[in-house]
């Protein structure tokens, strides 16, 4: 029988050479920093050999280390592989689904109840994060993501186009300062979105004012926030107007919590795709995650959302 020793020293040394850190490797194990160290020295004296070499600002592999990965990262694929075809077996399945968490509050959180219904042998487990994650050493089966739809070697499947206009509660609609006009937004705070960089494919307000002809407006005031549900959060509340991104209010302004004061619409040149490995290991709780997800984004009697003043 082989003898599989300091597993979890091997685990650590996997995301350590991953993230090039041992802090990153500790939040994605879920343990301390001097724990992933502990286990990387215990691995190297078991070993004979040192595998990481400290800099200013992280780790660097040495030789034997870099020599060790490959064969280790085939191991624990393998691993998962076989884990999942037994839950497969069994019936039940985990899934493991990576999206902003913005895009999991506002928009896939209020639906999910919907999908476990109809799957009840499918567990979801969101991981919520701004970065792209790689799908076999982080063990995710599906990820929303934002962009063009080009991944190498993953599958993408465009699910919804985007578009931007300013949102706000319908108490601003009304009284002496109400908004009638786009210029009438000189008399309300402006809500930012620092969560999406000035370079990025998302106007700021700046842009989106340009486009609507009203760029004399002042745009360096207002609330600046670093989360786009904080930003909307902050419009339902009444406390201004916010630039909304019309996948992460769809709901609110159904529901009358947000109201449109204007009609132009700024179209994003991305918008979110459903992204996965071309051969999944598990085939069937990913296509119907996949098929539900689809169903949700284009639902065939669909209510517009949108509430103009």
């Amino acid at each position: 029988m082989r003898r599989l020793t300091h597993l979890n020293g091997l685990r650590a040394l996997e995301a350590a050479a991953r993230h090039r850190s041992f802090a990153l490797a500790a939040e994605e194990l879920s343990v301390t920093p001097a724990a992933v160290s502990q286990q990387i020295k215990t691995l190297e004296d078991y070993l004979g050999v040192v595998l990481f070499r400290r800099i200013a600002r992280g780790v660097v592999l040495t030789d034997t280390a870099q020599a060790m990965l490959p064969e280790l990262r085939q191991g624990f694929d393998l691993i998962a592989a076989g884990l999942a075809r037994a839950a497969e077996a069994t019936g039940r399945s985990t899934l493991v689904v990576s999206l902003t968490p913005s895009v999991a509050a506002k928009w896939l959180m209020p639906r999910l109840e919907r999908f476990t219904a109809m799957h009840p042998e499918i567990e979801i487990r969101l991981d919520t994060t701004t970065r792209l994650v790689e799908f076999s050493r982080e063990q995710v089966d599906v990820a929303l993501r934002y962009g063009g739809g080009r991944w190498p070697g993953l599958r993408a499947t465009l699910l919804m186009t985007e578009e931007v206009f300013p949102v706000c509660s319908p108490r601003l609609l009304t009284g002496r300062s109400g908004l009638r006009r786009i210029e009438d937004l000189s008399r309300h705070t402006l809500i930012h979105d620092a969560s999406m960089p000035a370079a990025s494919a998302f106007p700021q307000w700046s842009t989106w004012l340009e486009a609507a002809g009203a760029s004399r407006l002042d745009v360096t005031r207002g609330l600046h926030l670093n989360a786009s549900m904080l930003a909307i959060q902050a419009a339902i509340e009444g406390q201004g107007v916010a630039l909304g991104r019309s996948v992460l209010v769809a709901d609110d302004l159904a529901t009358g919590r947000l109201v449109r004061p204007f009609a132009f619409r700024f179209p994003l040149q991305f918008g979110y795709h459903i992204v996965h490995p071309r051969r999944p290991s598990q085939p069937h709780a990913v296509d119907a995650f996949c098929t539900w997800l689809e169903a949700e984004a284009h639902p065939p009697a669909a209510k517009r959302p949108d509430r103009i003043r």
